[in-house]
């Protein structure tokens, strides 16, 4: 059975709110499905996303395949890596308390990336805030004496 780690919309219309599901692959978008590993909510700014991440891993493992979306949000929220340094443990190229150092330091330098972002953001957010009151325009009136086109014949 070929199984996929979708996205499955709910939400009215115009206003899309996400489950980040496990589901058969032949089954509908919004219908039956494995397991709920999280939620996606793209209105909110930034976008708020909640996996639990050993569940998304334990089925990367067993062979789901993520649709791209899925993809983009398991890279952002650490799973891809998580998955890639837990590889290499299997490899025999580092132990398991040196890829959770690794991915804590990544972790911690997401995390401290994502707090600038978020605050460049509200700071441009109340920038654009403040009001600053424009100069009225004070239309002078000039009278130009138009030349008069005197045609003689």
């Amino acid at each position: 059975m070929a199984v996929k780690m979708r996205l499955q919309r709910h939400g009215s219309k115009k206003r899309p709110f996400y489950f980040i599901v496990v589901a058969d692959a032949r089954a509908p978008r919004d219908g039956k499905f494995i397991q709920k590993l999280g939620t996606y909510n793209p209105l909110t700014v930034p976008a708020t996303i909640q996996l639990d991440r050993q569940k998304a891993l334990e089925w990367l493992n067993k062979g789901a395949q993520p649709t791209d979306t899925v993809r983009r949000i398991l890279s952002f929220k650490g799973v891809l890596y998580l998955k890639h340094l837990l590889r290499g443990v299997k490899l025999g190229l580092f132990d398991d308390a040196a890829a959770m150092t690794k991915f804590q330091e990544w972790h911690n330098s997401h995390e401290a990336q994502i707090t600038r972002r978020n605050d460049a953001h509200k700071k441009a957010e109340r920038s654009k805030r403040v009001y600053t009151p424009v100069a009225k325009k004070v239309e002078t009136t000039t009278e130009e004496a138009a030349p008069e086109s005197q045609t003689e014949a």
